[in-house]
């Protein structure tokens, strides 16, 4: 039964002068953040992805955020033919049109990767529209020409305009260039294979691919005025950093940044810290308030009661094969919840949310799902300080939050009193368990467990 869960933002439609361009708002502040990516791109679907969830929650503590599909991408309109697009102009309409339609009358611009080419010419065709330009893994040009010498040569541009054509929606071997922190991951494959084909048709990707090998924006670059933030990553292997210090050397004033790391990837996949602690302290002046390695989280802890004797009973394979089911059960409602696997134990899972309401729904669905298999479970839910040690997390909230599971029943889902308080307005409601000595943790600890209706 889901308890709740924060809902994606509400898509609507802009009517630009060629068709209907989809965007969605969200956030708040005292002021508007355009954020313009590529072709691949699909608005309800980038919800899904946990990291991608994560980036926009935080981009959107900076003010009020406006995102959109390009025509031909997504949830707008397709454009006329089997040309995926026109010109560079049709696009700054486009752009020009949400922001009408949003009431957006002067915005910071966020080009990300391909986003780029656009927000380059909205900065420097529409001055007073553009309060500042964040350029974020930008190329104002792939190509090679005589007085460029850091594009790709014609050769190279075609090579990986047939490799994009090889793995689109199936494969996703393109993150090994532009996420490999997650190339491996069997999860973040799957999802961005499936937000590659709802983002465009298969047909379209090597007209895509080359629309954006063949676009020149260089000439505008001397022409910005706005405040400009231009950042790269130091190993990026696609969106070469390269071609950050080439804007930097041709927009007046620019300031730049080179960030550790090769992800380049809207969003990310999940190492977004770095580069909006830049976009923060650029917008307001302020250094983002960082606290190294420590982060506040949700922790859930959730374990297969009697595990031991029923891998036993069962012998190996079925055991392996239960657990593979229950594993994909977990994955799922993380998935779902936004929830961000640390490791599975072999007889339960550990993991990170950003919100405590959400943790709570998910381990609710979590134990449901999985008696329906025939197993058992416990949770144990706690909201602390938690150290971060690469993909695995450490300290005393973690520490918590296991022993909170280990006083759990079978079946039973427990949580800290710190969850408790945090999700007051969430509509979920607990019932007390009493207080517990809980192992290695001093004092005494209030326990609750939520009611399920």
């Amino acid at each position: 039964m889901v308890l709740g869960r924060a809902g994606a933002p509400q898509t609507r439609y802009a009517e630009s002068n060629l068709g209907y361009v989809g965007y969605q708002v969200f956030g708040s502040g005292e002021r508007d953040i355009m954020f313009i990516t590529g072709a691949i791109s699909n608005l309800d679907a980038i919800w899904d992805e946990p990291s991608a969830a994560r980036f926009f929650d935080r981009l959107s503590r900076l003010g009020r955020v406006i995102r959109y599909d390009m025509r031909g991408s997504g949830v707008s309109d397709p454009v006329p033919g089997r040309n995926m697009w026109m010109t560079i102009e049709d696009n700054v309409d486009d752009v020009r049109a949400v922001l009408d339609t949003a009431g957006s009358n002067q915005t910071v611009v966020y080009g990300d990767t391909e986003g780029s080419l656009s927000a380059i010419m909205l900065a420097a065709v529409d001055p007073a529209r553009v309060s500042a330009l964040i350029l974020v893994n930008a190329v104002p040009h792939l190509e090679r020409a005589d007085d460029y010498p850091i594009g790709a040569t014609p050769e190279a541009a075609e090579a990986l305009s047939r490799q994009y054509v090889a793995q689109h929606g199936t494969t996703g071997d393109m993150l090994e260039l532009t996420a490999p922190s997650v190339a491996n991951d069997p999860r973040f494959r799957s999802w961005f294979t499936r937000y590659q084909r709802l983002s465009i048709p298969l047909g379209l990707v090597k007209t895509t691919f080359d629309w954006f090998a063949e676009v020149d924006v260089r000439a505008a670059l001397p022409l910005i005025t706005a405040p400009t933030l231009i950042l790269a990553r130091r190993e990026a292997r696609f969106h070469r950093a390269a071609f950050g210090e080439y804007m930097a050397q041709h927009i007046p004033g620019a300031e730049f940044h080179l960030l550790e790391g090769a992800d380049t990837l809207p969003f990310h996949a999940g190492d977004f810290g770095p580069t909006l602690d830049q976009v923060e302290a650029f917008l307001t002046g302020k250094q983002a308030d960082v606290r190294g390695d420590r982060i506040l989280a949700t922790v859930l802890f959730t374990d297969i009661v009697g595990s031991t004797a029923l891998a036993s009973s069962m012998g190996d394979q079925r055991w392996l094969d239960l657990l593979e089911t229950h594993n994909r059960i977990v994955r799922s409602q993380l998935d779902r919840f936004r929830g961000r696997e640390v490791k599975m134990t072999g007889d339960g899972c550990i993991a990170t949310f950003d919100g405590p309401a959400r943790a709570v729904a998910c381990a609710v669905e979590i134990v449901e799902q999985v008696a329906a298999i025939g197993l058992d479970l416990r949770a144990g839910i706690h909201t602390g300080e938690v150290e971060l040690r690469g993909d695995d997390i450490a300290g005393v909230g973690v520490h918590i939050a296991s022993r909170v599971m280990s006083q759990a029943e079978t079946g039973g889902i427990l949580v800290s009193g710190t969850v408790k308080d945090l999700v007051v307005g969430s509509g979920i409601e607990f019932a007390s368990c009493g207080t517990f000595d809980l192992k290695g943790v001093p004092g005494e600890w209030q326990l609750f467990q939520p009611k399920i209706r």
